[in-house]
């Protein structure tokens, strides 16, 4: 898995651990770690497909 998806992966689930938290204890600023959790799950899926892309792409280039 490339570093900044790997990073962003990190940052999610600690995202989504604040936001329960948040509303565990009853406040409303866990809405914007949800949307954090949303943005940055998007940013580990985007890096890890072009990290795909890319090796596919230097495999392709290698055999042909």
């Amino acid at each position: 898995m490339p570093r900044l998806a790997l990073y962003s992966l990190i940052v999610c689930l600690l995202a989504v651990a604040a936001a329960v938290v948040s509303f565990v204890h009853g406040q409303w600023i866990g809405v914007i770690w949800v949307l954090l959790a949303g943005v940055t799950s998007n940013m580990c899926w985007y890096y890890h497909r072009r990290a795909k892309l890319a090796a596919a792409a230097g495999r392709q280039r290698a055999a042909g």
